[in-house]
């Protein structure tokens, strides 16, 4: 998720305060360019830390619930071949008791592509969700024109070289989650989190 968010958010980033090259307020030097370490700023900003854990803790869910269905689907076809083998039972009730595991399984295999599916669509929602946020902020954090574009900037990404006067990740990251904790506290807490839908 952090590799996906770091590329989705240096592109946002760009545009978040991006202002035309004459467009600098009055005794301002036009194309003041400042920049965000992404990769600091994902791993510090709580909102991001909080998804990240609720995510880990509806895969652990998803895992165990899975496994406890494909331990009770082993455990019922373990128990059909032994009475078939003990013949205790008729061709045609061993032909509609395979059927219905067969059936069985491949609920359980449906069950896990949906839930997986549903965990990659709710990931997606909450990382544009994270990238809003994010782009919000600095826009109302740039609300003065101070900066003409925020760049995002992590080891290995686009920009290769930056001043470190440049940098603003620490009051970005400051401001991001103190507005986190105040949102956070104005809502009620959820009574689940880690229910698979």
């Amino acid at each position: 998720m952090k590799q996906i968010l770091s590329i989705l958010f240096a592109a946002t980033i760009l545009a978040a305060c991006n202002k035309g090259p004459n467009e600098g307020t009055a005794g301002q030097s036009s194309g003041r360019i400042v920049y965000v370490n992404t990769d600091t700023l994902l791993t510090n900003y709580d909102y991001y830390k909080d998804v990240v854990t609720e995510f880990q803790n509806k895969q652990f869910a998803l895992e165990n619930e899975l496994k406890r269905k494909s331990e009770s689907f082993q455990n019922e076809v373990a128990i059909f071949q032994k009475r078939a083998q003990a013949g205790g039972m008729s061709q045609q009730q061993g032909e509609t008791t395979q059927q219905q595991l067969q059936k069985k399984e491949q609920d359980i295999l449906m069950y896990r592509d949906n839930a997986a599916n549903s965990l990659a669509a709710e990931q997606a929602s909450k990382t544009d969700e994270i990238l809003t946020k994010i782009q919000e902020y600095l826009e109302s954090y740039n609300a003065d024109d101070k900066y003409d574009m925020v760049i995002g900037f992590s080891k290995g990404g686009g920009v290769l070289y930056a001043k470190g006067n440049l940098e603003i990740t620490e009051e970005v990251l400051k401001g991001l989650n103190k507005e986190y904790l105040a949102n956070k506290k104005d809502k009620p807490a959820a009574s689940d989190s880690t229910g698979v839908k």
